[in-house]
């Protein structure tokens, strides 16, 4: 036990996930892994690590920076040689957003995602049960449902710009998957 790594302790799937889970998103940064749900497993078969990732869309930019970071906060912990892959089925769904996610999201003025309508929702590991589709979202900052929205795509692919119009303000809406 001496070659293991000192700070995975007695448990080292959980200390690796806590580690994988706490790598920001370069593209939202109050957000983890572990909020955006893209956290897709963490094995250790006693002699190899093994973390999987579910990006949120195919072809998300983030992707490569977002598996090296991992390499890096795992290589941190002890872990240099652990495998870091991507997975892409099931796909990432919206609803795996966790609600403290949601939160962070809101409070940093992005729109969070309703619930992905159910003729088009994923295999769902995680998400709220009987949960039906909104119409739309409401504004981040005074929570009006008042909006607009201004284009398909906000500042990334996976979000829309939206107008508040109550307040007057922009803001991006993280669209659901």
């Amino acid at each position: 036990m001496d070659d293991q790594p000192t700070a995975i302790g007695s448990d080292p799937a959980a200390a690796a996930r806590a580690a994988a889970g706490a790598v920001t998103d370069p593209e939202i940064p109050v957000l983890t892994l572990a909020d955006l749900g893209i956290l897709r497993e963490v094995v250790f078969d006693g002699q190899r690590l093994r973390v999987t990732l579910t990006p949120t869309y195919t072809g998300c930019p983030a992707t490569q920076v977002i598996e090296q970071d991992v390499r890096e906060a795992l290589a941190a912990q002890g872990w240099p040689d652990a495998e870091v892959r991507t997975a892409m089925s099931p796909p990432w769904s919206s609803d795996w957003i966790s609600q403290e996610g949601r939160e962070k999201l809101r409070a940093y003025g992005i729109a969070p995602p309703g619930p992905v309508p159910r003729e088009h929702a994923p295999i769902r590991l995680t998400g709220r049960a009987g949960s039906t589709a909104q119409a739309g979202p409401s504004c981040p900052r005074c929570t009006s449902r008042r909006v607009e929205r201004l284009a398909e795509h906000g500042s990334t692919a996976c979000k829309a710009l939206y107008r508040c119009l109550a307040c007057r303000e922009p803001f991006d809406y993280f669209k659901p998957y």
